[in-house]
């Protein structure tokens, strides 16, 4: 079947454009895999289990080794953003803390719900621990 060449060229353009969809650098390999598959497909059209073989040896082959190749290009953000930047930061309690009702704290500005483990009076400076939905968890600044 001389069609095979292409069945194995259209799958590398639809993982190529799963692997533009997500950039993680796993379908890549199937990319390559596909058109290595399909190389040998126009040389070797009726031999189907060699094709899938080869299909598969090359993805095996290639998922360990992009995986290295994308923790190595791949860095953490060190730009926190949204709440994720209020970790760490410190607050003024505005409103005294209570372990059971809570409190108020102002940071940056914007007053938040708090919660910690101990009473913490009004005007004390708290560190911001964790955001939980709309409440910081603090702890108290030594």
């Amino acid at each position: 079947m001389e069609n095979i060449v292409w069945i194995w060229l259209a799958a590398a353009v639809i993982f190529l454009i799963i692997e533009l969809a997500t950039p993680t650098l796993i379908f890549i390999c199937f990319v390559a895999a596909a058109v290595v598959s399909g190389v040998y497909s126009f040389f070797a059209p009726e031999s189907y289990y060699w094709q899938i073989g080869i299909f598969v040896a090359v993805s095996v082959v290639l998922l360990p080794l992009t995986r290295k190749f994308a923790k190595r290009i791949s860095h953490d953000s060190p730009q926190l953003s949204n709440v994720d930047a209020l970790l760490g930061t410190v607050a003024l309690v505005t409103k005294a803390i209570d372990p059971d009702l809570g409190g108020q704290v102002r940071v940056e500005g914007e007053v938040w719900c708090a919660v910690a483990g101990e009473p913490i009076a009004e005007n004390s400076k708290v560190k911001v621990v964790s955001v939980s939905g709309t409440k910081l968890l603090v702890e108290k600044l030594s």
